[in-house]
């Protein structure tokens, strides 16, 4: 059947309407192609493009059909851009709510990305490594891969030889790679149990390909150096598997643009402040109490905070803010806050924000549907929506990122 795609889905898929058959799903597909194809359920299939879209440009990497690491590829960096303002403005639409835009989309370049999770399946002749296919359990190689930096696509021969070395060819792997100050953190999971023996021989590969860490299940198996990273004036310590934002350009992004949101303050608090990402930047102009529900995590920033010079007084806390938010006693004497939750967003913590008189909060969300939830609460509480900023970290993929700026007169 033919088709004519009307729009681009959160996930991607072109998106047309046929009166008989209704909504019709088409990846790779833009808005006002036309294309024909054989129809399976509701996706087509067996596409083939009849009048290409003028934002269709070729993919950059070698790749780009077959891994499922990107969805975008084909797609010129300016479309990319307004739909990924759009997405936004849909959801705030979809609470009743508007706002201007602060500026353009602030988009990561290309090789910028430090930190990637990778597939890993034993074969018969060695190991496959990779990112999945879209759709698919298969692991698709990616060598020259265009979204990593070079220093981690340095570390692909190291984690085939873990892969070969402590992988099953009935179950897949994960690795988790990281590029630090210090040299590569690799963090192994799905891995079978390794006895002494065992250990010793996954100490010695990390040896000899230069890892700064490899962690197995959890457990440090070999550590060169402690990987770090900067933030701010400080050096935190990178606990196994930590979370980190996925580029430095697009991290710098966020802290400025939070920084621009807070403006000038004396007291701030750090809401799923994670290794201190914003705190210890923050902490350099104000006194910032910090909060985060991984131990590890507050730890790390607390070590930090403690060996950095410069710095103004920081708090680290470890607290489960979905089950206890900051109450009204502990907001009062805020004279700014900062709150970076995660995908599920911050409902009950809004809540208690909105009744508050902090005067300015900077939110910054991976989930514009959730995030909207939010800016309504806050906004229903006196709150102004200022303005908005996307940051899109992840390059040629559907994840949309951004920072809010909130007010209350």
């Amino acid at each position: 059947m033919k088709v004519t795609i009307d729009r681009l889905g959160h996930l991607g898929d072109g998106i047309a309407h046929d009166p008989a058959q209704g909504v019709i799903f088409a990846a790779g597909l833009l808005p006002g192609e036309q294309a024909e194809g054989d129809l399976a359920g509701d996706r087509l299939e067996n596409i083939r493009i009849l009048t290409p879209s003028a934002d269709r440009v070729k993919p950059p990497c070698a790749h780009a059909k077959t891994c499922g690491g990107c969805q975008l590829q084909h797609v010129s960096d300016g479309f990319v851009a307004g739909w990924k303002q759009g997405v936004v403005a849909q959801a705030l639409s979809q609470q009743g709510l508007q706002s201007g835009f602060r500026g353009p989309v602030v988009t990561s370049p290309p090789l910028s990305r430090r930190r990637a999770t990778l597939s890993g399946r034993k074969t018969k002749g060695g190991a496959l490594l990779g990112f999945h296919a879209r759709g698919r359990d298969l692991i698709v190689a990616v060598p020259g891969c265009r979204l990593l930096h070079p220093d981690l696509l340095a570390t692909l021969p190291a984690l085939e030889a873990l892969v070969g070395f402590g992988g099953s060819r009935t179950t897949e792997q994960s690795l988790t790679v990281t590029r630090s100050l210090t040299g590569p953190d690799v963090a192994v999971t799905g891995g079978k149990p390794l006895d002494g023996a065992q250990r010793m021989e996954a100490a010695r590969l990390a040896d000899r390909f230069g890892l700064a860490r490899l962690s197995w299940e959890g457990e440090v198996i070999a550590q060169a150096a402690e990987p770090q990273v900067a933030l701010g004036r400080a050096r935190v310590g990178l606990p196994p598997g930590a979370f980190l934002q996925a580029t430095e350009p697009g991290e710098a992004a966020l802290v400025a643009l939070v920084r621009e949101a807070l403006g000038a303050q004396k007291k701030i608090a750090d809401l799923f402040c994670g290794l201190g990402t914003f705190a210890l930047p923050l902490a350099e102009e104000a006194e910032v109490a910090a909060y985060e529900g991984d131990a590890a995590l507050t730890a790390a920033l607390d070590r930090a905070a403690r060996q950095a010079s410069g710095l103004k007084k920081i708090s680290a806390e470890t607290r489960d803010l979905f089950r206890r938010p900051l109450e009204a006693d502990e907001l009062k004497g805020l004279t700014g806050v900062v709150i970076d939750p995660p995908r599920a967003g911050a409902e009950a913590q809004a809540q208690l924000l909105a009744a508050s008189s902090v005067p300015v909060i900077a939110m910054v969300s991976c989930n514009p549907v959730t995030f909207a939830r939010d800016a309504r609460i806050l906004i229903a509480g006196g709150y102004r929506l200022d303005w908005v900023q996307v940051v899109d970290q992840f390059r040629w993929s559907v994840h949309v990122e951004l920072v809010a700026r909130f007010t209350k007169p």
